[in-house]
């Protein structure tokens, strides 16, 4: 990107970040969902669930929980992108100069802001149910860098969406599987406590990686091939969302 599409790319930054803290509920809102089934597998399921460890359930739980953060708070960025465009925002960018490309960063810089925040809500909530961690000053960096290419991958797929939907519910209706998918992991239970098909699953599948490398990093553990696996699945569908994002928005822009 260029320094003008840089500059650009901050404006229409402030201009998304001035409607979030207009309407400050909507960080709030995207937390209730995972501080409530924090809350609820914590206090309710957590009894009955071996995860085969020492730690309280809740170390073993968060890890996942902060996942469907980010999978709950992308679907705002979907609708946000979603009535730009219906609003006729990218019919007036052709009579702008400016850089078509920080119309999307602009979303994407922002949804990386607002995740941040919720999560950070949703660990505050963590530790005063006790949460602790030994995690050093740079495995704390490694987890905040997991959990921000998480968001960057997941924001890129609701940029897509957000282009894609043909109504409001549409843009935000593809966050359900991301919603979905960490429970058919290793982040609520052991994946050997499942039937094998459901089990070869939850083994193969990224966010059973991403979920175990960041609590090997809280635990202050070896994270194995897990960190190398869990980035090789991020970058590539960060790419891939960010490639077809763009085809698509370049679609809209010319037609």
């Amino acid at each position: 990107m260029s320094i003008a599409s840089l500059y650009e790319t901050r404006i229409l930054t402030g201009r998304s970040m001035r409607h979030i803290l207009r309407s400050p509920d909507t960080i709030i809102t995207t937390a209730v969902t995972p501080v409530a089934m924090l809350l609820l597998f914590a206090y309710v399921f957590g009894g009955a669930i071996d995860t085969q460890t020492t730690e309280p359930y809740v170390n073993y739980l968060l890890p996942g929980i902060l996942i469907i953060t980010i999978a709950s708070g992308v679907a705002y960025t979907s609708y946000r992108l979603f009535l730009d465009v219906r609003d006729g925002l990218v019919q007036r960018l052709r009579a702008m100069p400016i850089s078509r490309s920080s119309v999307l960063w602009s979303h994407v810089t922002t949804s990386l802001i607002s995740n941040l925040a919720s999560m950070a809500l949703v660990l505050a909530v963590a530790l005063i149910m006790g949460f602790r961690t030994s995690a050093s000053f740079a495995q704390w960096l490694g987890v905040i860098g997991l959990l921000c290419l998480v968001t960057l991958s997941m924001t890129w797929i609701a940029v897509l969406a957000g282009l894609s939907a043909k109504s409001v519910d549409g843009a935000s209706a593809f966050s359900y599987p991301l919603i979905f998918l960490p429970l058919i992991s290793s982040a609520f239970v052991p994946t050997d406590s499942m039937p094998a098909p459901v089990a070869w699953f939850a083994e193969h599948q990224p966010i059973t990686a991403i979920v175990e490398s960041l609590r090997a990093l809280l635990a202050q553990e070896p994270v194995g091939t897990n960190l190398p696996i869990a980035l090789a699945w991020l970058v590539a569908v960060a790419l891939l969302g960010w490639g077809a994002a763009t085809r698509v928005f370049r679609t809209k822009i010319s037609s």
